[in-house]
């Protein structure tokens, strides 16, 4: 069961999202113009290249290659870690790099750990978000293990708690800040990033243009390759072989 800080914070996401949900469609709407063009890289290497989209995901690579790939992801989605371990070589190397595939990614937030992680992968830009979404699923399990652990004492702490300290509180308990400190993301950066409310509406906001633009969205990790979703899509298996026929190969 999870603990009650958890359920009273997840209700306040959700009246956050209920809140916003008008604005789904002009958020999705939004990012389906051309892309601006990019220079390319001087060393060929197209996952140097790395942007914010207008529908708040981070994207790598050549904006305006000929297959687009967006990934929805869940920092706390096993699914999610494991597609990160099976894929994360193999679609930089073999398709992002070259400028063939542009990879992005976009936080969908299940619950106020999710919330949290998706806060400090964002803080430090498009400078480290790549690198520190890799390196918090990679240490998904250690991670997520600290935060179950929660005493009594500490649920019963938090349960006063605005949402905006209960993630810092839940950041503290997962180790979050010293995770991001040791990648080049000072605390005092990420202490400013978890009480950010304009970045965490944004992922709420994310949600909801999320289900809106996509009424076939069931889940993580769920796949769109220029601009459709796809379905029976959620490991490395099932993806690559639609990437390569979207390439024509």
């Amino acid at each position: 069961m999870k603990p009650f800080y958890v359920l009273a914070a997840a209700a306040a996401i959700v009246a956050s999202a209920a809140c916003n949900a008008e604005k789904g469609t002009d958020g999705a709407a939004a990012a389906s113009g051309p892309s601006q063009a990019v220079a390319p890289p001087k060393d060929g290497d197209w996952t140097k290249i790395v942007s914010q989209t207008a529908d708040g995901g981070f994207v790598m690579g050549n904006p305006n290659a000929a297959v687009k790939l967006v990934e929805f992801g869940s920092m706390t989605c096993s699914h999610c870690a494991d597609f990160e371990e099976a894929a994360g070589e193999p679609l930089l190397a073999n398709y992002v790099k070259g400028g063939k595939v542009s990879f992005e990614f976009r936080n969908f937030v299940r619950d106020p750990f999710d919330l949290t992680a998706s806060l400090v992968a964002r803080c430090g830009g498009t400078a480290s978000f790549f690198a520190l979404t890799r390196a918090l699923f990679a240490d998904q399990s250690n991670w997520f293990g600290r935060i179950q652990g929660v005493t009594p004492e500490q649920n019963q702490a938090m349960q006063g708690m605005a949402p905006a300290q209960q993630f810092g509180e839940i950041a503290k308990i997962a180790g979050f800040q010293q995770f991001a400190a040791m990648r080049g993301v000072p605390s005092a950066k990420t202490s400013a990033c978890l009480a950010d409310e304009s970045e965490i509406n944004r992922l709420v906001q994310m949600n909801s243009d999320a289900t809106n633009q996509y009424p076939n969205f069931t889940g993580t990790p769920a796949f769109v390759i220029n601009g459709k979703m796809l379905d029976k899509t959620a490991n490395w298996q099932t993806l690559e072989p639609q990437l390569k026929a979207a390439l024509g190969s």
